[in-house]
């Protein structure tokens, strides 16, 4: 998961980039850069770090042009402690392009020899994303065959790059002297809009990044679909997959995009309100409300879902923890340890609303269980009489694959484990979670053009229906928990920008 944005304008971008790149800081912390085109020359910044400490006023005045892209990083493959892998990506061939990405490759070891053997390009990292760009830079230059370039030939590479990638891609690259292309996988996972203003044209991971730089929001990307923006702005859009299905990720409502962000159609605060009103009905079935004395929220996305449920359940709602801003989503943050040491550096109780009462805590979702089980402790050490869990979304039982980090099943709780197993790990008095027919119908209601979600992590369905147990297997070796260093304090005292 990573977001991403690019802008052509009659104006300088270096600004609106950086400004887009803090809303959404959410969808990664562990990279940031920059690159703009000034007269067909790439100027470009990245390293390891959040928005605010990579970019310095010197680096800013170093992003001379009119056009560029930006990306923050949270790292699912590859090396997430080298700066080599942070993105931009560059290729000086055809034309220079640079280019950003979201998402996940599933064959990227494939494509990564065939470049090799069969388009004699050579790829420098461990990231998928740097295949990619290569597969398009070989797309272009076929297209093309030397000639001008021409709309036309940009979505005939796209078209093909359809045919050899499979995965999830939300894609925005600049190619010198001629402009942007913008496109996303034939299923849709993960999310792209656009958005405009006098002057400008600008994509983007999530609405928000267009509504809080000033932009008016156009509209989502369709799935398959390829968007070229001249160097004057001019947009021209084409549909270059041959059967596109809109399937976004699911977890996208659930957790990972801002609350204020209409994704597909479907707004983000809507969907956890919903999930909080179909949560409610499991919940009655599990604990009679007359024994739950208050509904906490565990910071942040679970907030509209346990609004929700409190009104209708007719029981107080509380803030009963209180977050410090200053570190990180524990969520993504590479490293298990690193995860569990910051859970009460991220948290603090409200001692009185937890002492003598028997307390229901919303979450949004249970992954690990990490956290989950250091948060219902502070809960007893607060003085709850009872403490009950309930999750707005459905178990984590299954690998994820299209670039969310949650690959491997021995790190999920709820991996062949039973509700009731479930519940003693995380030492709750009851555990409630949502369904996963429910999640769907509550979160699908709010677009009926939609022909479902990728909820492969719920319910073990993988959209682009090509993943093997050995494709898992694989994707597991390349993930960066895999690879990282014992201890990495440094990642504790990150700050958040929305939860």
């Amino acid at each position: 998961m990573c977001g991403i944005v690019g802008v052509v304008s009659d104006a300088p971008v270096n600004q609106l980039i950086y400004d887009a790149l803090l809303l959404l800081q959410h969808r990664g912390q562990d990279a940031a850069g920059i690159v703009t085109q000034q007269e067909r020359k790439f100027f470009m910044h990245k390293a390891k770090g959040m928005v605010r400490d990579v970019f310095r006023t010197r680096n800013m005045r170093a992003l001379p042009g009119n056009c560029g892209l930006g990306q923050v990083r949270y790292p699912t493959a590859g090396n997430a402690y080298s700066e080599e892998e942070a993105q931009p990506f560059y290729v000086n061939a055809p034309f220079g392009i640079v280019l950003v990405h979201n998402g996940n490759l599933t064959n990227a070891h494939a494509l990564k020899a065939e470049l090799f053997s069969t388009d004699h390009r050579h790829i420098n990292t461990e990231s998928d994303s740097e295949v990619l760009l290569n597969v398009l830079a070989h797309e272009l230059e076929k297209s093309t065959r030397g000639l001008p370039l021409r709309p036309e030939d940009v979505f005939t590479a796209v078209r093909n790059v359809h045919r050899r990638v499979r995965g999830s891609y939300a894609v925005v690259a600049l190619i010198a002297g001629h402009g942007m292309v913008a496109f996303r996988d034939p299923f849709g996972i993960r999310p792209l809009c656009l958005g405009r203003s006098p002057g400008t044209v600008v994509v983007a991971s999530e609405s928000v990044a267009l509504e809080g730089t000033a932009h008016h929001f156009d509209r989502n990307l369709d799935p398959g679909e390829a968007v070229f923006v001249d160097l004057q702005g001019n947009v021209h859009a084409q549909q270059c997959a041959e059967h596109p299905q809109l399937f976004p990720c699911i977890f996208e409502y659930v957790y990972l995009a801002r609350p204020d962000s209409v994704l597909d159609g479907i707004s983000v605060y809507q969907a956890r309100l919903n999930l909080g009103e179909t949560l409610a009905k499991r919940v009655v079935s599990t604990v009679p409300p007359n024994e739950i004395d208050v509904v906490i929220p565990i910071p942040e996305s679970s907030r509209p879902s346990a609004t929700q449920l409190a009104h209708l359940l007719g029981i107080p709602y509380r803030e009963g923890f209180v977050k410090n801003r200053y570190v990180g989503r524990t969520f993504i943050m590479p490293g298990q340890e690193v995860r569990k040491k910051s859970v009460r550096q991220k948290l603090n109780v409200i001692a009185s609303e937890f002492k003598g009462r028997n307390v229901l805590l919303v979450d949004d979702s249970i992954v690990r269980g990490t956290t989950s089980r250091e948060i219902v402790q502070m809960a007893r050490d607060a003085g709850a009489r009872k403490v009950y869990l309930a999750s707005a979304a459905p178990p984590v039982r299954y690998p994820n694959v299209y670039g969310i980090d949650m690959p491997t099943s021995t790190e999920l709780v709820a991996h062949n484990r039973s509700i009731e197993e479930i519940r003693q790990i995380i030492g709750c008095d009851a555990l409630i979670y949502q369904d996963v027919d429910g999640m769907k119908r509550a979160i699908g209601s709010l677009n009926p053009k939609l022909a479902g979600f990728d909820a492969s992590c719920f319910d073990g369905v993988y959209v682009t229906g090509d993943i093997t147990p050995s494709d898992i297997e694989r994707l597991n070796e390349s993930r960066v928990d895999a690879k990282e260093p014992e201890e990495d304090t440094s990642r504790l005292a990150l700050p958040n920008h929305v939860d």
